[in-house]
């Protein structure tokens, strides 16, 4: 347990700092989770709709340094691509 006042301090704060940030990657895990629900119904135009609106999340994710922002173009290329190869 920390000692100082100040120790105190930022054991608190990185508490609360990280039930935040869990709580945005799992924001992000469950934008994820509808793209790739609408992706196996074969709904393209569904899929396509659920992409554009996460991409958004994705990106202020990793602007905010939760997941690296190589992770963040990694996932939505991989999902553009899924969607892309539909028929």
């Amino acid at each position: 347990m920390a000692n100082s006042a100040q120790a105190r301090k930022r054991a608190r704060q990185a508490v609360k700092r990280r039930e935040h940030n869990v709580s945005l990657r799992s924001k992000l895990r469950t934008a994820i989770k509808y793209i790739r629900k609408a992706i196996e119904s074969g709904d393209k135009s569904a899929a396509q709709t659920a992409f554009n609106d996460s991409v958004s999340i994705v990106d202020s994710i990793a602007d905010k340094g939760i997941i690296h922002k190589n992770k963040a173009a990694r996932n939505k290329s991989r999902l553009s691509a899924a969607i892309k190869s539909m028929a």
